[in-house]
């Protein structure tokens, strides 16, 4: 058994703080804050998940209007103690800043987590009640059918802070919001099928 590493142990009884991120040179790259906790994203992603992250993000940037921007694997700061990283994030941030390194909710339009075996359980209820409860207007959850991305669209339900459920798409996605999207989702990941 070896030590936990220095770095590891929370600097305070209560845990980690959403801040805390930004200086944990030492912690894998892909370092999310939940409750307090840090999730490290340490088991290697499958093809698949690369390919349809890539896709939709070209796909995302191509479609986008101006005063748009669409970026990989930014953290949101949803509170002091929550700082997921989705895969694709949809913003209206006011400006570009090279050393950003986590948006608010307020900024974010869209959020897209393409699920894995790992980050499952995360994507499907802990992210999903976290981003509508920060007030994030539509969340995309995309599953692996096949080795077809189906994508599970939410759209929040102002009043209550939850997300319904606005529609499965399997095939094909047509939508006008956040911003008018279409996507051919069987040729979305090359060498799929």
């Amino acid at each position: 058994m070896t030590a936990v590493p220095e770095w590891m142990r929370p600097p305070r009884p209560e845990g980690w703080y959403a801040d805390d991120l930004d200086y944990l040179p030492e912690a894998p790259r892909h370092t999310e804050l939940i409750d307090g906790a840090l999730v490290f994203m340490m088991s290697p992603q499958r093809a698949w998940h690369s390919r349809a992250v890539s896709a939709l993000l070209i796909t995302l940037l191509d479609q986008a209007p101006t005063g748009v921007e669409v970026e990989r694997e930014m953290t949101i700061r949803l509170d002091d103690r929550n700082r997921p990283e989705p895969d694709l994030l949809a913003t209206r941030a006011p400006f570009y800043d090279p050393n950003r390194t986590y948006y608010t909710p307020d900024q974010v339009l869209l959020v897209v987590e393409v699920v894995s075996p790992e980050s499952a359980h995360r994507d499907r209820t802990v992210k999903l009640r976290k981003y509508a409860e920060a007030g994030i207007p539509y969340y995309w959850r995309v599953e692996d059918e096949d080795t077809s991305p189906v994508v599970h669209a939410y759209e929040l339900d102002g009043p209550t802070r939850a997300y319904a459920p606005s529609g499965i798409h399997r095939h094909e996605l047509r939508t006008s919001t956040p911003f008018p999207i279409e996507i051919d989702l069987d040729g979305l990941v090359p060498g799929a099928r």
